[in-house]
């Protein structure tokens, strides 16, 4: 929206707030003081009478109400300006995995969901039915050439930005199967993949563990918050 005469610009502190031109340059932030709210008329909505609610003004007398007992100590008086960091932690803490399954490890696949292990405690939620709705692709079992095309279909239905998950020796090398002309040597033949789970089949907690390693590679992304790290670690030299 271009300005027009009688347009207030920018920081001119008129009635209407500040806009932009064209050329979508930085405007000054309404600020919105930290005041308690009043209405114009004090008589308004029953006022004008003292308050009948004394325990909390007995409680601001007695100082306890001003001791900062919160969780961050303080850490919180920081606010981040940059909105990815954010979007980053909430993208970790919400991966939603796509139902899809090509063999045996899609049972380990299933039970890592139930409530035996119950992976939606670490932020996994529940299996979506949609690609259009899962942002984790679980490629478990082994993929073969006429599935290729299948998979790669729900790979592309997947919106931005999406993760893949290989589980199973047959989904990340070919496994047993690695010599047959039917079957895809590795799923990152034709697609990419960010995290491998070995196993034939891996159990669950290899799943699990694999899916707090794709966490660790989403938060890790951009480089913050590199000293805190998601699930347990292995030890060097193992």
């Amino acid at each position: 929206m271009a300005l027009t005469a009688g347009t207030p610009t920018p920081g001119s502190g008129g009635d209407l707030p500040a806009v932009a031109d064209d050329r979508r340059e930085v405007v000054e932030p309404i600020i919105v003081p930290n005041t308690l709210w009043r209405p114009v008329d004090p008589a308004a909505y029953d006022g004008g009478r003292p308050t009948q609610i004394t325990h909390l003004r007995e409680l601001e007398a007695s100082g306890l109400a001003r001791r900062d007992d919160a969780r961050w100590g303080g850490a919180l008086e920081v606010i981040p300006t940059k909105a990815d960091y954010v979007l980053d932690l909430i993208r970790m803490n919400s991966l939603w995995p796509l139902l899809s399954g090509l063999a045996c490890c899609a049972i380990e696949m299933m039970s890592a969901a139930t409530s035996k292990n119950d992976m939606d405690r670490w932020g996994m939620f529940p299996f979506r039915a949609s690609p259009r709705q899962a942002d984790v692709l679980i490629v478990a079992g082994t993929l073969t050439t006429k599935m290729a095309g299948p998979l790669l279909r729900l790979w592309e239905q997947m919106p931005e930005p999406k993760w893949c998950v290989a589980m199973g020796d047959c989904t990340c090398s070919g496994g047993r199967y690695k010599r047959s002309y039917s079957t895809i040597e590795g799923i990152d033949r034709v697609m990419p993949v960010d995290v491998y789970v070995p196993g034939c089949p891996p159990r669950p907690e290899g799943l699990i563990y694999g899916m707090m390693k794709l966490q660790q590679l989403i938060k890790d992304a951009r480089g913050h918050w590199p000293e805190k790290p998601v699930g347990p670690t292995v030890p060097d030299g193992i």
